[in-house]
């Protein structure tokens, strides 16, 4: 039986996962300021802020939909599914992420849902029928 991956695991993927997103953030920034020099305007900045958003969106649609992983949840043996248990689609990447964001941008409360749901789903994960599974690759 496939079992849900546990909420400690989670949210310790999760901080992980921030670990990775600095270090690209750090280096997409360096690329963005030798491009268009100092961002030291609000159109500049809002840019900046649009770019690195897209990025992160770009490396986990990427690998939600090629091997359900990224670096994080490989560590902490978890892999991302639909209700079939397959791999998801692009759209449900892309709509993963786009919740998820938005899950971050009010107070985290979508990652917070997860500790009333039945499953302990995110609310993103709940709303597209996808889940975080244990995942021991042989």
């Amino acid at each position: 039986m496939i079992q849900n991956a546990s909420l400690i695991k989670r949210f310790a993927a999760c901080v992980y996962e921030l670990l990775s997103l600095i270090a690209i953030w750090l280096l997409c920034t360096l690329v963005f300021v030798m491009l268009f020099g100092n961002v030291d305007t609000a159109i500049k900045r809002l840019c900046l802020q649009f770019v690195l958003w897209a990025v992160a969106g770009a490396y986990f649609v990427v690998c939600w939909v090629t091997t359900g992983q990224t670096l994080a949840v490989i560590a902490w043996k978890i892999r991302l599914v639909n209700a079939e248990n397959s791999l998801i689609s692009v759209q449900q990447a892309l709509l993963r992420y786009v919740l998820a964001t938005i899950s971050l941008i009010t107070f985290g409360l979508g990652f917070i849902y997860a500790a009333v749901d039945k499953d302990q789903l995110f609310l993103h994960d709940r709303l597209i029928k996808t889940r975080l599974i244990k995942f021991n690759k042989v």
